[in-house]
């Protein structure tokens, strides 16, 4: 069985700036939420190194980094797919993020897919032991307000 996460919604505008706000400007809206941190430290800022084999980091004020997965897709207009992996997995351990850019006429539909939850034992403290469906739920939910804030960053944007 596969434990995975899919949410979408539309954004203002082309499909290629719907992937550049998205990794470009990730640092910007992306919203830590403290029940799925990549570490245990104060939240860094996001990073994309724009390139297939590129790391996805984060950069704490301190300057040190933590590599939070490796972009295995980089499709500009099209789509970006990650690993993802938080400081308490074991080596190897790791989930999947897939992100899918879609035209539909004037907007583009942003769809976020987070595969590879069951790799992850329910007891893991990255699930918080929550049973599978309502860790599911609840990291759903998080990645709806994380889109949410991204398609803010869009029309902040449009804003002259």
């Amino acid at each position: 069985m596969t434990s995975s996460v899919l949410v979408s919604l539309r954004v203002a505008g082309t499909a290629e700036r719907a992937f550049a706000v998205f990794t470009e400007e990730i640092g910007r809206w992306w919203q830590p939420n403290i029940l799925f941190q990549f570490t245990s430290r104060a939240p860094g800022v996001l990073a994309f190194e724009a390139r297939l084999g590129g790391a996805f980091l984060e950069t704490f004020p301190d300057g040190q980094v933590f590599e939070i997965g490796r972009i295995t897709a980089w499709e500009p207009g099209v789509r970006l797919a990650f690993t993802w992996r938080q400081a308490s997995f074991a080596p190897g351990q790791k989930t999947d993020v897939e992100v899918r850019f879609e035209p539909v006429g004037t907007e583009t539909r942003v769809t976020v897919e987070h595969r590879s939850w069951e790799s992850i034992p329910q007891d893991h403290v990255a699930r918080h032991r929550f049973p599978d469906a309502i860790f599911l739920q609840r990291h759903g939910e998080w990645w709806q307000a994380l889109l949410r804030a991204y398609r803010m960053q869009i029309l902040g944007e449009d804003e002259p």
